[in-house]
């Protein structure tokens, strides 16, 4: 809806309802604030309740999704930090915590719970879905062989 563009600092603020797409990934939220570095790197911070972040998977038709209140993507490092009540999605697996950090690269996700609660608080937990994957060449599992089921004449007769 409205963005702010400091040439001097090289930050750029966008407000509103945020569309981020760089090819493949987009990230959604209500404001990101976008940093360059002398390089020409860029780091975006993405708030929102909650912002979302979608990338195609490289050579695969899937997607990686997630979500936080925070996503901060750096392109340099080719990493997207998703921080409260943070989730990330892949196909059937799912994990949620705290805080997730996924590398672009590697597609290797890190999830934790630490350092975010007070200390009079117990730390939450970090939770996991991950599917098993099929076997190359494997067939599925099919019912097992079953014996025909036929009258018996030896029972007596019900009265």
């Amino acid at each position: 809806d409205q963005v702010v563009i400091d040439d001097a600092k090289k930050v750029s603020t966008f407000t509103g309802n945020v569309n981020l797409t760089q090819g493949t990934m987009v990230i959604r939220g209500d404001k990101l604030v976008v940093v360059q570095d002398k390089e020409g790197f860029k780091h975006g911070t993405a708030y929102g309740n909650t912002a979302s972040f979608r990338q195609k998977r490289e050579g695969l038709d899937e997607y990686v999704d997630g979500y936080g209140e925070r996503i901060e993507y750096d392109t340099r490092a080719e990493t997207v930090d998703f921080y409260v009540r943070a989730r990330l999605k892949r196909e059937l697996d799912e994990v949620r915590g705290e805080h997730i950090t996924y590398s672009q690269k590697t597609e290797i996700f890190h999830v934790n719970s630490s350092g975010v609660n007070p200390e009079n608080e117990p730390p939450k937990r970090v939770r996991a879905i991950l599917q098993p994957k099929p076997k190359q060449g494997a067939t599925p599992p099919s019912a097992p062989d079953t014996l025909p089921i036929k009258s018996s004449e030896t029972l007596p007769p019900a009265d």
